[in-house]
């Protein structure tokens, strides 16, 4: 049976099949990805009303694909007090927003303390309120930092009021790779092992993958199939976003991005692979809206939401400083032939649009 088939038949395809697939038509693999969308998910593409947060940019690391962190191309550090969160979270609150997504650099300064309390904080004053904070990256930068196991960070997450784990840190597994682009950062075990120890508290996270930049295709089949592999033991994985790299103001010194041919390929394949992973998220922040919307038919269900403020990835040069508006945002969604359900952060449905 050849790999086209096998998918067909809903078999799970190799390493080696799964790689085969950026060689076949660019329609004939959207068609199957879009096949598999549909038999999870209809004609529904998720998102959720949400707000990031970035509450500082001082960093203990040297990313070479990051923009964001305080550095020679950004010096412009800062650090937000609890108050400056605070206020933020009471306004968004009160515009209907159901989810602040926290994550930032990894600020030697800043204290454990002061994330646990803000985690606190929030979910003392909102209670309905759901907390998305610290990516597998931060928890290994703290456990570090203050000689703390994972388990015991991951405790304190949860005793604090963390309701979910973002994906970021993820990167690329290929530890060549993460040794060029991010030495010294999480390993790619240990990014696996913090989420799987998340998942046996019962408790859901998401898996992103950076592509677009050094790697090889061969190491996003491979990001993809540990990702498989983990879900098979713990199932806690929500979704997986593809992020695609943003070329300015970083030290990757990548010239031309990423076509999007190369994009849709690739979220069509990691639509076939991970066939355990409920949902595939076009991250519009990186891919564009536009892209994003074309995305739906090649495999992917979720938009992510209307963010309202983004700084990580726009300080790379991706157009998302402001979010979107929600009105324009489920107009786009409807008029590109799908139908937008309003989510909670683990995936509820609140209202079909």
């Amino acid at each position: 049976m050849n790999v086209r088939d096998k998918i067909i038949a809903g078999e799970r395809i190799d390493f080696d099949e799964a790689l085969s697939l950026y060689e076949m038509d660019f329609f004939e693999l959207g068609e199957l990805a879009n096949s598999i969308r549909e038999k999870k998910h209809g004609k529904k593409t998720y998102f959720n009303i949400n707000r990031h947060i970035n509450p500082t940019n001082i960093c203990a690391d040297v990313c070479k694909f990051c923009a964001y962190a305080a550095n020679r191309k950004n010096p412009n550090p800062y650090t937000m007090t609890h108050d400056e969160i605070m206020k933020t979270v009471e306004d968004v609150e009160s515009r209907g927003v159901k989810e602040v997504h926290i994550v930032s650099a990894h600020n030697p300064d800043t204290g454990l303390d002061w994330y646990l309390e803000i985690f606190k904080k929030i979910k003392e004053k909102f209670p309905q309120m759901h907390v998305k904070a610290l990516t597998a990256a931060e928890v290994d930068f703290l456990a570090r930092h203050y000689d703390k196991s994972y388990d015991e960070i991951i405790d304190l997450m949860v005793a604090n009021g963390v309701d979910s784990m973002p994906g970021g840190g993820a990167e690329i597994f290929d530890e060549e790779v993460r040794d060029y682009i991010c030495k010294g950062k999480v390993t790619s075990e240990q990014w696996l092992d913090i989420h799987q120890k998340w998942h046996e508290r019962g408790k859901q996270s998401n898996v992103t993958m950076l592509f677009g930049h050094v790697e090889k295709r061969e190491h996003r089949i491979d990001h993809m199939m540990r990702i498989r592999e983990l879900q098979d033991k713990t199932g806690g994985f929500n979704a997986f976003i593809p992020l695609v790299y943003q070329t300015e103001n970083n030290y990757l010194k990548i010239e031309a991005p990423i076509t999007a041919n190369e994009i849709l390929k690739t979220m069509s394949i990691a639509r076939i692979v991970l066939d355990n992973v409920p949902h595939l998220k076009a991250y519009w922040v990186t891919s564009t809206v536009n892209l994003a919307l074309v995305l739906q038919e090649f495999g992917a269900n979720d938009m992510d939401g209307t963010i309202e403020k983004e700084s990580i990835n726009s300080a790379a040069g991706a157009k998302s400083a402001n979010g979107v508006d929600l009105e324009e945002f489920v107009g786009l969604i409807k008029n590109s032939g799908f139908t937008p359900v309003e989510r909670d952060s683990v995936y509820n449905e609140i209202k079909v649009w």
